[in-house]
């Protein structure tokens, strides 16, 4: 994985080069050569089957159909998920679907008296992250961000479990 750090020192080198080069640049082909390809057929193995749990949607995403079946404790931990979040967070929400990838959980949904759109996920961008138009900046708002994020370490212990559980019954599969 290149950093900016090493971004920054080819794209130096690349100028140096280019003003050194004698003859017309081609510039088209040297981004040509710099862009990834991605095999058509490694995209469609890309499998994923949807669940309806309690008027809730749960999407599980792998390379292998095998690993998309859904077990009785991830139902279980999504309609806890569910109910938490009510219970803790708020009773009027609207929750969107809740992906489980190979290394990863996202899960979003909009809190409807404050207008706001919530996200949380685990995995390579941790965190809750929220989305709204003109949010009053009040002890009210206040409150309902502590909830989101006091909420989120719950969702992010219960959903790494999982996580971890799919790899590790992942691997007795494979040997």
């Amino acid at each position: 994985m290149i950093n900016e750090y090493d971004e920054i020192k080819n794209l130096i080198k690349r100028s140096k080069m280019l003003f050194e080069q004698k003859g017309p640049i081609n510039l088209a082909k040297s981004i040509e050569s710099d862009i990834e390809q991605v095999d058509p057929e490694e995209v469609k193995k890309d499998k994923s089957k949807t669940y309806r749990i309690s008027g809730g949607l749960l999407t599980i995403h792998a390379k292998d159909k095998k690993e998309l079946e859904l077990t009785t404790d991830e139902k279980t931990n999504f309609q806890q998920t569910m109910d938490e979040f009510v219970t803790d967070v708020s009773d009027l929400a609207e929750f969107g679907v809740l992906n489980i990838y190979e290394n990863e959980v996202q899960w979003s949904g909009k809190i409807m008296d404050f207008d706001i759109e919530f996200f949380y996920s685990i995995g390579e961008n941790n965190g809750v992250y929220v989305n709204g138009d003109m949010i009053k900046l009040d002890e009210k708002l206040t409150e309902l961000v502590t909830k989101l994020t006091t909420y989120y370490e719950k969702f992010k212990a219960k959903w790494a479990k999982v996580i971890a559980l799919r790899k590790k019954t992942k691997m007795k599969k494979e040997k």
